[in-house]
């Protein structure tokens, strides 16, 4: 059983356990633990799909239960499986597009219903940036991972984490730039 630094059991893991078993209360306490941070990271990466991202996201974790092995986070393994989840929808939705219309993926839109004037603002730069770099940015800045952690959660190697953070951050100053101009 994986022992946290300070000599805990991990609870996410032992509670993983029992979910693999088929504990759906166990399961319970888990989406209770990590939905609004899954959520909220979705939200700015994916915008309106957030809701059913999440929830195809539990659905994987409980069916996949087994292929937690206690190394990481389990917030951190969850929140890999949202992010996988949303590059193969945003895959398909890019496919079905050019077959549909023979055109490159639309810009989504972002509903500003009940966003404080900040909020929008934050949205109207993240919508600038690429997905990759959106989600580097929303977890480092946004969720407080560690770059490490966010690498983790992306799949992809840290040098390529730091690059996108980097290059998002620069995106963003410049279009935080250019709406002061306006």
């Amino acid at each position: 059983m994986p022992l946290r630094d300070d000599g805990r059991v991990d609870e996410d893991w032992a509670l993983n356990q029992r979910v693999a078993g088929g504990d759906r209360a166990a399961f319970q306490l888990l989406v209770l633990r990590h939905e609004r941070r899954l959520r909220a990271f979705l939200a700015r990466a994916a915008g309106c799909d957030a809701d059913d991202l999440a929830q195809e996201t539990f659905v994987r974790a409980w069916q996949r239960a087994d292929d937690y092995r206690g190394q990481g986070s389990y917030a951190a393994w969850i929140m890999g499986i949202g992010w996988r989840l949303f590059l193969d929808q945003r895959r398909t939705a890019r496919r079905r597009a050019e077959l549909a219309a023979g055109d490159d993926e639309a810009p989504t839109a972002i509903d500003p219903r009940g966003a404080s004037d900040a909020a929008i603002d934050a949205d109207r730069v993240l919508a600038g940036l690429s997905p990759p770099e959106r989600a580097a940015l929303t977890l480092c800045f946004g969720h407080g991972w560690s770059h490490g952690d966010a690498a983790e959660i992306m799949g992809v190697p840290l040098g390529t984490l730091k690059s996108l953070v980097l290059r998002g951050r620069a995106k963003a100053q410049k279009l935080i730039g250019e709406g002061a101009d306006a």
